[in-house]
């Protein structure tokens, strides 16, 4: 069993959606970056007395999806992608967490979008623990992923004429969450 690390004592930690931040980025016609984030995102960890008692539980609304673009959102919330009016959220729930280094981890659950659940792994690292200026414990993770979009029946398919996807099946996932303990 792996000690929790340092500063980071058991119970449940929320999710501070106003200092946190769910983004993702897609590679655009083979040649450009575009990176779009969810406005209301929510969850949870619930810490145990190890590493591997612990559980990370979240949620996103796929109806706050933001590129900076209200038709490439009106897109991405439709039937090519998120399937939003069908599927409003996008969720997480862990299934194990096991330390790689002092404050870094591999966090491994089930990711559902679009109805579509399947197994991803996050590489995961612990900031440390602080006191806010209101007196709450504060901690930091940073998690990222890459996954494929057709894994969650996104199966647009547009093609440029020198055969590059308009939209990259990889879809590169970046959380910078601070949690409150409750």
């Amino acid at each position: 069993m792996t000690a929790l690390p340092q500063g980071l004592t058991a119970g449940t930690w929320n999710i501070d959606p106003i200092h946190s931040e769910f983004t993702f980025t897609a590679r655009h016609a083979g040649v450009s970056k575009v990176r779009g984030h969810f406005e209301e995102i929510a969850g949870d960890v619930n810490v145990g007395e190890t590493l591997e008692d612990s559980t990370v539980s979240a949620e996103a609304s796929a109806d706050s999806i933001n590129t900076r673009n209200e038709q490439r959102d009106g897109h991405l919330k439709s039937g090519d992608f998120f399937l939003a009016e069908e599927h409003p959220k996008l969720s997480f729930k862990s299934t194990g967490i096991k330390a790689d280094a002092a404050d870094e981890f591999e966090t491994v659950g089930e990711l559902t979008m679009r109805g579509v659940t399947k197994e991803v792994a996050f590489a995961t690292e612990f900031a440390g623990v602080a006191t806010d200026p209101n007196g709450n414990q504060v901690a930091g993770l940073s998690a990222t992923a890459t996954v494929n979009r057709k894994d969650f029946g996104m199966s647009f398919e547009a093609v440029l004429g020198g055969g590059e996807l308009l939209v990259s099946d990889k879809i590169k996932i970046n959380l910078e969450l601070e949690l409150v303990k409750a």
